[in-house]
């Protein structure tokens, strides 16, 4: 097959749930809203604060929802709590259909929808190997030349002949994704499960999806509210925001949609009543912030970040420290920079700040800007700051290998000094 060639196609897919409805969930929910019905008591299926929907209400999970995966290709799906990412995943993998619209599959599909999805408690792990590998349309001889290294990555061995429902959550992630991993499907989908497990066993996991897409050329769909695992895996992600796409293609612009920040604003203003939680006065306050000398905040590594702030203070010689706090995509902190003292006086106020980007590797970051007062012994109080003050991105216009940033971090150190010995 083409490397080109689609795998997975989906045209205007619609997906609406009749709320309140018998088939809207289990069975036994159902039964047990009835049942609590005919007792005029509160239905006990009911999460704490959610709304009490009334019988027949629809509710549109996803809405008009269109996009292609190529083969090989790793896709990530990221979107808040409700987005429509896990009812998305479960059309493609078949377990219910689309109210409207058509989804087209090319291959097999193995997923991993939640913890001990296609597993029988019953069975042993081994059982539940083979018999995850007959629904995939395998035949017993091609589990079998697959079964050790499915056991072996699992890191279950020992108990791999006990009933799964002794296993505990991480044990369960574990085997599922070994199965899922290593079984012949050419599409694997994976919803948030490897959250369960230890963190090597995550790194484990990455590095196998990744490994399977390159070399087998299988298709990954991939959803986690964990951006950083969700930057390492995939080439391109998609954003739901109310069952619709609002943003599909690189991954590094769909977190920043994702996040809110994808347009930088280069020019804020703030008032008292928008200001974070600490803030209980209005001593001193940060009127506005802008970036100078720069109509987009684009900028080099080892270019100068020329900024301007204006902040209105009630006391007058107030002794102050300014404060950058710089975070990547995934809010991760990657380290701060701090002024001088800088003396205020009672009124209006302007500042001119400079910050040099030699430090930083290419990448996306976002500035929080901080005014502290500080005292003696180290200790310190934050009088106001902005959160985000302003977002860049920085590029390396050096033609160095783009990679560097992602696997070997955001800070850029000076260069190793290296002497080459002479041999005799």
């Amino acid at each position: 097959m083409e490397k080109d060639e689609l795998m997975l196609k989906i045209e205007n897919v619609s997906k609406i749930y009749k709320l309140g409805e018998i088939g809207g969930t289990t069975l036994r929910e159902s039964l047990q809203r009835t049942w609590a019905k005919i007792r005029h008591k509160e239905d006990p299926t009911r999460k704490i604060g959610a709304k009490n929907y009334n019988r027949g209400e629809k509710f549109t999970a996803l809405d008009c929802v269109s996009f292609e995966v190529k083969k090989g290709e790793r896709i990530g799906i990221i979107g808040h709590n409700g987005a429509g990412k896990s009812t998305l995943l479960k059309l493609i993998s078949r377990v219910t259909g689309p109210t409207d619209g058509k989804i087209y599959l090319n291959g097999r599909v193995a997923s991993m929808l939640e913890v001990g999805t296609g597993f029988h408690p019953e069975l042993t792990g081994r059982e539940n190997v083979y018999m995850n590998g007959a629904i995939l349309g395998m035949t017993k001889k091609e589990i079998d030349a697959k079964i050790e290294d499915i056991i072996e990555f699992s890191e279950v061995r020992q108990f791999i002949d006990t009933p799964v429902k002794r296993y505990s959550s991480g044990m369960y992630v574990k085997l599922a994704f070994s199965v899922a991993a290593h079984l012949d499907s050419e599409i694997l989908i994976m919803d948030e499960v490897l959250a369960v497990g230890d963190m090597a066993f995550q790194s484990k996991c990455l590095t196998k999806m990744k490994s399977v897409s390159e070399n087998e050329n299988k298709t990954i769909l991939y959803v986690s509210h964990n951006m950083g695992t969700i930057k390492q895996l995939c080439n391109r992600t998609i954003v739901l925001d109310k069952g619709r796409i609002v943003f599909d293609g690189n991954t590094e612009d769909a977190i920043a949609a994702y996040l809110g920040i994808n347009s930088p604003e280069l020019d804020y203003v703030y008032d008292v009543r928008s200001r974070q939680p600490w803030k209980i006065d209005d001593e001193f306050l940060i009127e506005s912030l802008k970036l100078v000398d720069k109509d987009v905040a684009k900028f080099a590594v080892g270019e100068t970040i020329n900024g301007h702030v204006i902040v209105s203070s009630k006391r007058d010689n107030f002794a102050l420290k300014m404060r950058f706090e710089i975070h990547d995509l995934n809010g991760s902190v990657v380290g701060s920079s701090i002024s001088n003292p800088i003396i205020f006086k009672k009124g209006i106020n302007s500042v001119n700040f400079q910050f040099n980007t030699s430090s930083l590797m290419p990448g996306r970051y976002i500035f929080d800007l901080l005014f502290f007062e500080y005292f003696a012994e180290g200790k310190h109080r934050s009088v106001d700051g902005v959160y985000p003050g302003f977002i860049i991105d920085v590029f390396d216009d050096s033609s160095q290998i783009d990679w560097f940033t992602r696997y070997w971090g955001h800070v850029r150190f000076s260069d190793i000094t290296v002497k080459r010995n002479e041999t005799k």
